[in-house]
């Protein structure tokens, strides 16, 4: 035997070490991967389970909670409704008496026509007159108060 063939005995037992290796390394990853994929489907599917149960247990509260505050607001809000349309009605013609006044058109004052909003700047004072009347005296005038006159 020489020293040549002793050579490359020996560098091709290295390169078969090393592929041994290399393959062992290869096969010892794949298996954890396959492990992790087994155990991340599980914990997938324990959470989903976990979810689903949560669902079917809170779901029949939280519609009986929500069919309660449904049965308790809605009677409440429609009182609230009346209420405020019946304080609009209520102060209207005080609102309609005042409101003229301070925005300076006399003879807008306890008119039904009034409107005295503002858009875009622009105050709309009537239904009749967008702009006021001038005179003292408007010919459209209608009282808000009941049996009145101007």
């Amino acid at each position: 035997m020489n020293l040549h063939t002793l050579m490359e005995g020996w560098q091709q037992d290295w390169w078969k070490m090393l592929e041994t290796v290399a393959e062992e390394i290869e096969r010892f990853v794949t298996d954890v991967v396959e492990e992790l994929e087994a155990a991340t489907d599980a914990l997938i599917g324990f959470t989903e389970e976990v979810a689903e149960q949560v669902e079917r247990s809170l779901t029949p509260t939280f519609d009986e909670a929500d069919d309660t505050l449904d049965d308790w607001i809605d009677p409440l809000l429609a009182f609230l409704n009346g209420i405020e349309a019946t304080m609009g009605e209520v102060v209207s013609p005080v609102t309609h008496t005042v409101e003229p006044m301070l925005n300076q058109h006399p003879a807008c004052v306890g008119c039904r026509h009034y409107h005295g909003q503002s858009y875009g700047g622009t105050t709309l004072v009537c239904g009749m007159h967008p702009y006021g009347w001038e005179d003292e005296k408007c010919p459209d005038w209608e009282s808000t108060w009941p049996h009145s006159e101007n």
